[in-house]
């Protein structure tokens, strides 16, 4: 669905030394990505009869339960006050797939929701979402996004003579399905993610998807969020399992992309 002065890219030892560490009492996501559960489970909070009436991003498209055509632009009716519109243009290249909140964007790269079309999702999601901090969210949202394209390239790196410009071509948020990695780390004692992403990258023509886990990092005195990425090409061929066992046995290094 997206730093300024919030990036703190972490070393691998700090990842490591982070994920030991007992979890803060605040470090929780600061974007929301999943629905808020109610006490009976994961339904809607809010009966689809009452949405229709009060929603205004309905109809909802059934096939992924999203607004046809995007979310909306327009005021959702709990607002006390308007909130902008405009769009910030991503560094992330989009592959031939284009989903309905991109139709209209006019840039081939991905182009970021609004602050009132990120507060429309959190509503349409069951969150409680707050206007005053929908310019920190939105800010947030997009340079960890940033932060994933950069540490994707560096895996795309290796493979520069096979395709110089890879692009994202779709990703999908699974904050309740740990990776296997994640899970192998949580048995052992290390604390879980906060969200999970796959992204599926089209490498000139080859789909590649990869795993990102969002972890919180060490709360930084005078910054609003701490958090690192692990980041890395899915197990679903022998050439990403080859990438992986190089970068890990120190074979191949994983580079800035220029």
């Amino acid at each position: 669905t997206n730093l300024l002065s919030w990036l703190w890219p972490t070393s691998s030892q700090q990842r490591e030394a982070e994920s030991s560490s007992p979890p803060a009492p605040q470090s929780s996501c600061p974007v929301m990505h999943s629905r808020q559960p109610d006490a009976k489970g994961s339904s809607c909070p809010v009966a689809s009869t009452s949405r229709e009436q009060l929603h205004p991003m309905i109809p909802l498209d059934p096939r992924n339960n999203m607004r046809a055509g995007g979310e909306s632009q327009l005021p959702h009716v709990s607002q006390t006050r308007s909130l902008p519109t405009q769009r910030v243009v991503s560094n992330i290249p989009r592959g031939e797939h284009t989903p309905p909140h991109q139709e209209a964007a006019g840039s081939g790269n991905w182009v970021y929701p609004s602050e009132q079309m990120f507060y429309n999702a959190m509503q349409r999601k069951g969150w409680e979402p707050n206007e005053n901090d929908m310019h920190a969210v939105v800010a947030i949202h997009n340079a960890v996004n940033e932060q994933t394209w950069k540490e994707v390239m560096k895996w795309e790196k290796l493979h520069c003579d096979e395709c110089q410009q890879p692009k994202l071509l779709k990703f999908q948020g699974k904050p309740d399905q740990l990776s296997p990695k994640a899970r192998i780390q949580s048995l052992l004692g290390y604390k879980p993610p906060f969200d999970r992403h796959d992204w599926i990258v089209d490498r000139c023509g080859k789909q590649v998807r990869y795993v990102i886990d969002f972890y919180s990092g060490k709360p930084i005195a005078d910054k609003p969020v701490s958090y690192h990425l692990d980041v890395r090409p899915a197990l679903d061929s022998f050439e990403s399992l080859s990438d992986r066992l190089q970068v890990y046995l120190g074979a191949r290094k994983l580079e800035d992309p220029k």
